[in-house]
């Protein structure tokens, strides 16, 4: 551990929230409390959102919102955003905080830890949070692979994996959207985020249009081969391997016993052309 790491004490969120007297506990009217400055987790009025809401109608706000003063008689939260939301659909006009001073680095590490071990994380609100973690680690002097390790210690991840976290941020947001659908892996979202902004809008084009892409072909495309070219070949070596297998059965409906399996296939392959050439029309 370095010497600049040891003198760094990260206050605990759990710290923060320690109240050795009531005067530590404020109402203060809901309307002074604004959002953390770019922060990176979502708030959504989903199922969850309406259960929280009617619990703080039914009983109030029961863990107090967590906040710093900023100008004048305004407050930026730090953690409670969802309960905030909830109170105000709720109707609430104060709801119970914790003040604390807090610079902004410390503010950005208190955030994040605070959120990051909710259910349901995605992973854009990771490598979002993950990113804002670092930053503020860097600027209290840790820099490199041991900043990296610091972030990750209060996730249970390693220095690596919160790298590849914080890749995803370079994703164009409709990838990136993707990711959180599932829709992408990502250990494939990692190396699509390091092709250039017009290669990942190819291959935004080719999800789109129904292809699917495959970390080989990422792969590819880092060494410079163009995206067209390398989605192209792998669909048309798709198609070469396709085989399809129709049982005798089904075929003996159509075709006289005396037919053998080569002028079975013939007439089939006479059938095929004549639709190409129709226009696949049926």
């Amino acid at each position: 551990m370095s010497k600049v790491r040891e003198k760094i004490k990260l206050t605990s969120y759990d710290e923060l929230l320690k109240v050795e007297t009531t005067d530590g506990l404020k109402e203060i009217d809901i309307a002074k409390l604004n959002d953390f400055s770019n922060h990176p987790f979502k708030v959504s009025d989903d199922e969850k959102m309406e259960e929280l809401t009617e619990s703080i109608r039914e009983r109030g706000v029961l863990l107090p919102i967590l906040v710093r003063k900023t100008n004048g008689e305004e407050y930026e939260i730090i953690s409670g955003h969802r309960r905030t939301h909830a109170a105000r659909l709720a109707g609430l006009e104060k709801v119970p905080v914790i003040i604390r001073e807090l610079s902004d680095d410390d503010a950005t590490i208190v955030m994040v830890d605070s959120n990051i071990q909710r259910e349901e994380i995605l992973p854009s609100e990771k490598a979002y949070a993950f990113q804002m973690k670092l930053e503020a680690i860097h600027h209290k002097g840790i820099k490199g692979a041991e900043s990296r390790e610091v972030v990750g210690e209060a996730n249970g991840l390693s220095g690596r994996q919160v790298s590849r976290y914080i890749k995803l941020t370079n994703l164009l947001p409709e990838l990136l959207e993707m990711v959180d659908e599932k829709k992408i892996a990502i250990k494939l979202a990692v190396e699509i985020a390091e092709l250039s902004e017009k290669e990942q809008q190819e291959i935004l084009d080719y999800y789109n249009l129904g292809y699917k892409v495959s970390i080989e072909q990422i792969k590819s495309i880092k060494n410079k081969e163009k995206t067209t070219e390398v989605i192209e070949q792998t669909e048309e070596k798709s198609r070469e391997s396709t085989k399809v297998t129709i049982s005798g059965s089904k075929l003996n409906k159509y075709f006289p016993e005396n037919y053998t399996k080569a002028e079975m296939e013939n007439i089939i392959y006479q059938l095929l052309e004549k639709w190409k050439s129709d226009g696949y029309d049926i």
